[in-house]
């Protein structure tokens, strides 16, 4: 169980950075967020592979982690378009 949390925290990290460095424009969020939003890409793009069935291959799966990015790569422009709202533009 602990092992499995410390995965996932370490997945979200590097999908959430991988996210981050593929969209376009300045993302201004924290490191915690970058692990959280990269965590729930991470959840997100699993379930996706298993429903393609994609899920499992030899070697590196490379489609699930993709998918895993692009995913993070929604949560943080869903967040960042809800946080963008409630702030004054100058």
């Amino acid at each position: 169980m602990l092992g499995e949390i410390i995965v996932l925290i370490i997945l979200g990290a590097i999908f959430g950075a991988l996210a981050r460095l593929f969209m376009r424009g300045r993302q201004d969020i924290g490191i915690v967020w970058t692990i959280i939003l990269g965590i729930l890409g991470a959840i997100v793009g699993y379930w996706i592979a298993a429903a393609l069935g994609v899920a499992s291959t030899k070697g590196i799966d490379w489609i699930r982690d993709i998918i895993s990015i692009l995913a993070s790569m929604v949560f943080i422009a869903i967040y960042m378009s809800i946080r963008g709202r409630g702030r004054a533009r100058v």
